[in-house]
């Protein structure tokens, strides 16, 4: 009788314990409940962490983590408005806002994300087909991505979803745009070089022919002074020498011989054969004309 009553009794808290098992839960910072009653969602209930209760049997429950999340877009191909291609990437930072809307819209996690990335795609596609290549280059880029956040979180508040932020996390051109860019640009440099180079020559042809004609005008300003210096200087010496011959005729006919003479020894050879009575032997052992040998 005893034993049948400790029986029952360990099966009574056994019970007990599993009644409480299915009526208590704990919820986690960061984490939102949401009640399914029956298969009917119902309001959310107190989201402070920490130990809650819920109706036994009847009652299920459905997590969200509500904190910050992240969600990355595949490399997509968009036109921008001057009909250039880019490949880009974005990334879209959310959170779960209304557990209950969410619930009774996407249920799940996996298709919220996958209607999100829908959402930016066509936002995305939609803006940067207004702008220009360049203007992703300048501060419109910024302006460009805010349409595209406000948008985006406009049309995700029915989803249950609060969108923080959405940026571009990666814009290139596709392989092939950007080898006909590589061309256009290689072409463009080479023309530049070209006419860069023929600029050159023709200034430097330019400043060959300035300094040619500034090198015969100096060339001819020196020979013509130095022609009139040499004028000068030969009728100079003309004076000085018709002074010279005025003073003593005998002596400066004397001196010119000597002078001839010694032009005519210097282009001789070695040896020079004269006859006893050639003139310059005569010249050169009497000495000048009125003088007499020693």
């Amino acid at each position: 009788m005893r034993q049948r009553t400790l029986a029952i009794v360990a099966g009574c808290a056994l019970a007990a314990l599993w009644l409480s098992s299915t009526m208590c839960y704990t919820l986690s910072e960061g984490q939102k409940a949401l009640v399914i009653r029956m298969g009917k969602p119902l309001a959310e209930i107190d989201q402070s962490p920490g130990l809650k209760f819920k109706a036994p049997f009847i009652d299920s429950l459905q997590y969200y983590d509500v904190r910050l999340q992240m969600l990355a877009s595949a490399p997509e191909e968009v036109i921008l408005g001057d009909e250039k291609r880019l490949e880009v990437e974005t990334y879209t930072r959310y959170r779960i806002d209304d557990p209950l809307r969410f619930y009774q819209s996407v249920r799940s996690e996996e298709q919220a994300r996958v209607q999100l990335a829908q959402l930016v795609s066509t936002s995305l596609r939609r803006e940067l087909g207004r702008v220009k290549i360049q203007d992703l280059l300048s501060d419109k880029r910024g302006e460009a991505l805010q349409q595209v956040r406000e948008e985006v979180a406009q049309r995700a508040l029915p989803l249950g979803i609060r969108v923080e932020e959405v940026r571009l996390h990666r814009g290139d051109l596709p392989i092939e745009t950007g080898q006909a860019i590589y061309a256009r640009m290689k072409s463009a440099r080479q023309q530049e070089a070209k006419q860069l180079r023929a600029q050159g020559e023709e200034w430097a042809q330019q400043i060959q022919a300035s300094a040619d004609s500034e090198r015969t005008v100096i060339l001819s300003q020196a020979q013509s002074q130095s022609a009139i210096i040499r004028g000068e200087a030969d009728a100079q010496a003309n004076s000085i020498l018709a002074q010279a011959y005025a003073k003593d005729p005998t002596f400066y006919t004397y001196y010119r011989s000597l002078q001839t003479y010694g032009q005519t020894l210097a282009g001789a050879a070695p040896t020079l054969l004269l006859s006893p009575d050639s003139a310059m032997l005569r010249a050169l052992k009497d000495g000048p004309p009125g003088k007499t040998a020693p």
